[in-house]
């Protein structure tokens, strides 16, 4: 199989959520036949550039974006392929260069304090390894301290923070009062989850509401791009 024959195929791997030759993928049809995690080892032992390989991912995870917003795709279906970019890149990264995953900045990415979910958080953090940034995972329940000890120790370009109760709305509002009052003013700060608004953000002074995983990945870009 050609180099350019063989990307393809993982990035209809990942795109497909077919994670192994155990999976099934989507289709249900893809049990048995290399998955993303074999065609990962092929990869790197026919000697492609990791850099390359890595190109894949956000190839990939833009086509799954444009099916979930069309509705093709549903969110177990946007997981698994996020699962697959999650670890490939456990694979991938020994193998790049140091610094060659974070040369888009880095982001420091929590679910605020009383709140427990974080599948939304997590899809995010994936996607944005995926497509190059430096990535720190402060995980759930984490409080506003946490974060701000977390920002002077990664020292983020951005945050983000994610809420899916109404009750722990008024944590992300005290996060981000904190960020803001320890002087850690040029960071750009992103929330995120189901009870969270435009209008919400504004109030407590984050500077952006994210909708949904594309949209965080498309207003990250856009700062990046402005930058």
């Amino acid at each position: 199989m050609s180099k350019d024959n063989l990307l393809k195929e993982l990035e209809y791997s990942i795109v497909m959520g077919h994670l192994d030759a155990d999976d099934e993928g989507f289709d249900g049809t893809m049990e048995g036949t290399p998955g993303t995690l074999e065609l990962m080892e092929q990869a790197l032992d026919e000697g492609i550039d990791p850099k390359e390989i890595l190109d894949v991912f956000p190839a990939a995870m833009e086509q799954v974006g444009e099916r979930f917003e069309s509705g093709e795709f549903i969110l177990p279906d946007m997981l698994a392929s996020a699962e697959c970019v999650g670890q490939a890149m456990d694979i991938l990264e020994p193998k790049l260069k140091a610094g060659s995953s974070s040369d888009k900045g880095k982001y420091l990415i929590a679910t605020v304090k009383g709140d427990l979910h974080d599948i939304g958080k997590n899809i995010v953090a994936t996607m944005l390894k995926g497509v190059g940034y430096q990535v720190k995972d402060l995980g759930i329940d984490v409080s506003s301290e946490e974060v701000v000890e977390a920002i002077r120790e990664f020292k983020p370009d951005f945050v983000g923070l994610s809420a899916l109760l109404t009750s722990t709305m008024i944590e992300m509002e005290e996060t981000v009062k904190l960020i803001r009052k320890e002087g850690f003013s040029d960071i750009k700060i992103f929330i995120g989850g189901a009870p969270t608004s435009k209008q919400f953000a504004e109030k407590i002074g984050a500077d952006f509401y994210c909708r949904d995983v594309m949209d965080a990945l498309q207003k990250v870009q856009e700062v990046k791009d402005a930058s």
